[in-house]
């Protein structure tokens, strides 16, 4: 995730911290600002932009956002696209809560910063919602999904041991909580900005037809019915079983692709063509934003800084950070959703 300057000493502060680890001042992320600010102290107040700011009533959670005194739920903005969540008595779920509603914050964050339509359901009939609950506490298996803009987690994927097991059953080689955020979060967009619209033959074109019957093609994935040679036209194995799937993972990869060239970039950090040990033919200078025409150029950034940083996690002895092939047709799909998302944009 993103850094932003320390308003007392100009240190780097990640996007999630609640104080400056160079000269410990407390602060917030301001979200007209999409930066961070001083923090006002505990039952305190802060004047920003002529309005006056408090700490989200979450801080002692982990929340480092800011939200406008007198709101009536006292919630940040980002916090406030929860629908519903574990009861105030029940400690181990709310542990896992904490967890959960920081990676809420990154993806809310980055579709802000993306410029995407955005509206919590407490605004609006089409908003986004969040329900997150735990089979650990409700004891019986939550099924993560979409329905209608409102996004299932369980919460009980926000502890490894739990997530790594389910990765394993599944054979899958990345799983994480911002993983199924950014995956859910696809279904909902390709709702709001595809189906029933113009772009809907391109994108039958490109994923297949979502008039499938969706439980059987479910059923049949499920039963072990993938295509041998799956990897050519996919990004997942789970991208095989369903248009809708195939969307919503591709959807998620392009999150992750630009969420980590948007943070390199952020960082100042690119490859020097005349000092690697590989032909390259030119420096890659990393964007922040890749906005319509850029494609070409994500593309090839993306190319060579994840095989970087997949050397990098190998040489601390851990598995490649981005373990995908973008084989052309994956790169075609990601195209269009680059398109879609740069006119939403737009809009």
């Amino acid at each position: 995730m993103r850094a932003f300057r320390c308003p007392h000493c100009g240190f780097a502060v990640a996007f999630e911290q609640q104080s400056c680890f160079a000269c410990s001042t407390e602060v917030a992320f301001h979200k007209p600002w999409m930066a961070v600010a001083l923090a006002p102290a505990a039952g305190e107040s802060t004047m920003i932009d002529d309005a006056v700011w408090v700490r989200c009533a979450n801080w002692d959670r982990g929340c480092n956002w800011l939200v406008e005194a007198g709101s009536s739920t006292g919630i940040c903005y980002a916090d406030g696209f929860m629908r519903n969540g574990p009861g105030p008595d029940d400690t181990q779920v709310l542990r896992e809560l904490a967890s959960t509603l920081k990676d809420l914050r990154r993806l809310i964050f980055q579709l802000l910063d993306l410029g995407l339509p955005i509206k919590p359901f407490h605004e609006d009939s089409n908003g986004l919602a969040f329900d997150l609950i735990s089979s650990e506490s409700v004891g019986h298996p939550v099924t993560i999904g979409h329905a209608n803009g409102v996004i299932t987690i369980d919460l009980a994927e926000s502890l490894e041991l739990y997530r790594e097991r389910q990765r394993i059953i599944l054979k899958e080689p990345y799983r994480t909580m911002l993983g199924h955020l950014r995956h859910e979060v696809g279904h909902y967009y390709e709702m709001l900005l595809v189906t029933g619209g113009e772009l809907i033959d391109q994108a039958r074109a490109f994923f297949g037809d979502e008039r499938r019957n969706y439980q059987a093609a479910m059923a049949d994935y499920y039963a072990g019915q993938v295509p041998d040679d799956w990897e050519r036209d996919y990004i997942s194995h789970y991208a095989t079983a369903h248009p809708w799937e195939d969307w919503a993972e591709t959807f998620a990869h392009y999150l992750h692709i630009t969420g980590t060239l948007a943070t390199i970039a952020d960082s100042g950090l690119s490859v020097t063509a005349n000092r690697v040990h590989f032909d390259l033919d030119a420096d890659i200078v990393p964007q922040v934003h890749y906005g319509e025409g850029d494609f070409a150029a994500l593309v090839h950034d993306w190319e060579v800084l994840s095989g970087v940083l997949n050397r990098v996690n190998h040489a601390m002895g851990k598995e490649a950070l981005y373990p995908f092939r973008l084989n052309l047709p994956v790169v075609a799909k990601l195209g269009f959703v680059h398109d879609v998302l740069s006119a939403a944009e737009a809009h």
